[in-house]
């Protein structure tokens, strides 16, 4: 099996769409599109078995990662405010983008330029072995989504290949 994609929650999708294209360099395949609560379609039908009825609409626009991996981004007509992380919460609390170490500071700039923020120093995964180079570093998006960077694989990175 292999990923097909993430649809990820955002608070203002013209925003959302400057900063995953411009900050993280995704590419958009089907840009700002306006969905409404109806039954006549098949897109129609589809949402309201997925997020019920009275759900009242909202924005999507799908990009893509450089290697084919897409990102549905959904701004919710009905929605929360930004929540703090609750780590104890089930779910997924994050993704992961990777890139070559060297980028990582460029990346960076680019993530707080456009509005997200750094959670932590870049770190190396495994300090005490001089051959596991992989670095990674946690973000956030504007709407406080978190991410992280990884510069290797992640085989790379897990691999139990020392004692």
């Amino acid at each position: 099996m292999k990923m097909n994609h993430v649809g990820i929650m955002v608070g203002d999708m013209d925003q959302a769409v400057e900063f995953y294209t411009k900050a993280l360099g995704l590419r958009i395949v089907m840009n700002n599109t306006k969905v409404m609560e109806e039954r006549e379609s098949a897109i129609g039908r589809m949402c309201i078995a997925v997020f019920g009825e009275g759900f009242k609409g909202f924005n999507i626009a799908h990009l893509v990662t450089s290697d084919g991996i897409g990102v549905e981004l959904f701004e919710m007509k009905d929605r929360q405010e930004r929540h703090e992380v609750d780590f104890s919460r089930l779910g997924i609390f994050h993704f992961c983008l990777q890139l070559p170490k060297e980028q990582f500071h460029s990346a960076i700039k680019r993530v707080e330029e456009f509005g997200g923020k750094v959670r932590m120093d870049i770190m190396r995964y495994h300090p005490e072995d001089e051959l596991k180079q992989a670095q990674m570093v946690y973000l956030e998006d504007p709407f406080g989504n978190l991410f992280e960077f990884y510069s290797h694989t992640y085989e790379d990175t897990y691999a139990t290949d020392y004692e």
